[in-house]
């Protein structure tokens, strides 16, 4: 594994919208040695917490560390499974319920490969990267988010 520093960001501001989805899909198309696509979406929940719903969350983040985790973690991956691409964004900023906050993309030449390869991102990215969410509840009180 290497520590060169990451050449791109892997974050957004605000919700990930649909389109980028679509887009990130169809920009793969033309990768005829692609067999299988597999894809985590984290969708922000109105979570209820000591009887107070959640509206949204504000995701900050300590991001050249956060970005040099998601460069490890996505080299691990590559050198753990048979993967031809792997694209992962987090949001930053304010996202409200029902809006995507994390999207992962995985595509390898195999089926099974990609849900394997996926949930080793989803966990190791909850676990490694220094990305906090603060839930912000109807009466905008807060509470710091606790990744499970």
């Amino acid at each position: 594994m290497t520590s060169d520093k990451p050449k791109k960001t892997s974050f957004i501001q605000g919700a990930i919208p649909p389109e980028f989805v679509g887009k990130a899909i169809a920009k793969h198309q033309s990768k005829t040695t692609i067999g299988a696509h597999n894809i985590f979406l984290g969708q922000v929940r109105a979570d209820v917490i000591d009887s107070k719903t959640v509206v949204a969350i504000e995701y900050s983040a300590y991001e050249e560390m956060a970005e040099q985790s998601l460069y490890e973690i996505r080299e691990a991956a590559f050198a753990r499974y048979e993967l031809s691409c792997l694209h992962i964004y987090h949001s930053l900023g304010l996202v409200k319920i029902g809006e995507i906050c994390l999207f992962v993309f995985v595509s390898a030449p195999r089926r099974k490969v990609t849900y394997e390869a996926l949930e080793f991102l989803v966990e190791a990215i909850k676990e490694k990267a220094a990305i906090f969410g603060k839930e912000i509840f109807e009466d905008d009180t807060y509470t710091w988010k606790k990744n499970t």
